[in-house]
């Protein structure tokens, strides 16, 4: 089984399809949702710490904006946990997590320099396009676990 990381983070479609494939997606939510029911955290609104700022300064420098760091700290552990990735991009606004342009930028940059299987493709407009996005998926994750 693998360990494979999506973009947008949050978005429940690939997490659904990798998990149809078999594999493990990992996604923002469970991260939250851990995060939600810390005792630590004394602002569950926010969901994070203090420290998550600073912790994300090993994926930005100290001059991007603390949101984009703090979601940085976030996201970036899953994908260094990754196997594989797989991200979907030119998104419309309600598919997965768009509502920080800086963060996605980041990220999309970290997959690219990942080092690791990724599988990155345009998001799909009309169901044609969707088809043959869902195969070459299917395709990908079997072609890495063939590897694996």
């Amino acid at each position: 089984m693998l360990k494979v990381a999506i973009f947008p983070p949050n978005s429940l479609i690939l997490s659904d399809l990798v998990e149809r494939a078999g594999h493990e997606p990992l996604t923002i939510m469970e991260t939250i949702s851990k995060k939600v029911r810390d005792v630590e955290i004394d602002s569950p609104p926010l969901n994070i710490t203090a420290e998550e700022p600073s912790k994300g300064l090993q994926y930005a420098s100290a001059e991007a904006p603390s949101g984009v760091r703090g979601r940085l700290s976030v996201f970036g552990p899953l994908y260094e946990k990754a196997d594989a990735i797989i991200a979907l991009k030119d998104a419309p606004m309600n598919f997965g997590c768009l509502g920080c342009a800086r963060t996605n930028e980041f990220l999309l940059y970290m997959i690219k320099k990942s080092g690791i299987p990724q599988l990155v493709l345009t998001y799909p407009k009309t169901e044609e396009e969707a088809r043959s996005v869902v195969s070459r998926i299917l395709a990908f994750l079997k072609e890495v676990e063939g590897n694996d």
